[in-house]
């Protein structure tokens, strides 16, 4: 696979989107100038920031009620690979990731070297902004746990920031609806032996991120689901 410069609005960025408000029009201002198409898939949001999205190269699917993260990411990647993606990126809605660091995510994937690159904020490279500490050691305790149960040697299990060529992208199939979808997606890598690399990535806690998502009990909620995943397996 080659991309030329002028091929990138075949690289489509997938972005879930619950509630997000300011944050989601935020974000995806920042890719006004970046020639990417975009999907944002609203899960069921009652705030009305989706409505207040255009723009030329921005999709919009919609969930009826709120599925989670995992089905929302399942409807996007699904819409870009009916659209013609010969790359797909998932990035979150919360303003913690950097636009700036796609094109080191999808360069593997460009040229063949992988069929998934997964972002690591651990990784020799990467960075966690402002991450609480209880967040770093549950993170680190799951990465632990996904190396025991999958075999593969990542620094960064729950990373929402990842791309996957197209072929890849087919092969993998989202059941898990909320958050236990990253375990799966690991596991899946696993199991159909999908080339995969970890490139380093900024995570950028936000207040806004802190507030929402990043509490004490999402923490256990991340260490809870790849437990059970690791016995499912």
């Amino acid at each position: 696979m080659t991309n030329q410069p002028n091929d990138r609005a075949t690289i489509w960025i997938v972005i879930p989107a619950y509630n997000e408000g300011e944050t989601l029009r935020q974000t995806v201002s920042k890719f006004d100038l970046l020639p990417y198409s975009l999907v944002i898939v609203d899960d069921g949001s009652t705030d009305g920031a989706v409505e207040q999205i255009s723009g030329k190269r921005v999709h919009i699917c919609r969930h009826l009620v709120n599925l989670g993260q995992g089905a929302a990411l399942q409807t996007g990647i699904r819409y870009a690979l009916l659209q013609g993606a010969t790359c797909i990126v998932t990035f979150d809605a919360d303003g913690q990731h950097r636009c700036s660091e796609i094109e080191s995510m999808i360069a593997p994937i460009l040229t063949d070297r992988w069929g998934i690159s997964l972002g690591s904020r651990f990784a020799a490279g990467g960075s966690a902004t402002n991450i609480p500490p209880l967040r770093r050691f549950m993170l680190k305790v799951a990465v632990l746990i996904t190396r025991f149960s999958t075999g593969l040697q990542l620094t960064d299990a729950h990373n929402g920031f990842r791309a996957f060529s197209a072929a890849a992208a087919k092969k993998i199939r989202i059941r898990q609806n909320r958050m236990a979808h990253a375990s799966e997606i690991i596991s899946q890598i696993a199991q159909l032996r999908i080339s995969y690399g970890e490139v380093p990535v900024t995570i950028e806690y936000t207040e806004y991120s802190l507030a929402k998502g990043q509490r004490l009990s999402n923490s256990l909620n991340i260490l809870w689901e790849s437990l059970t995943g690791a016995l499912r397996r």
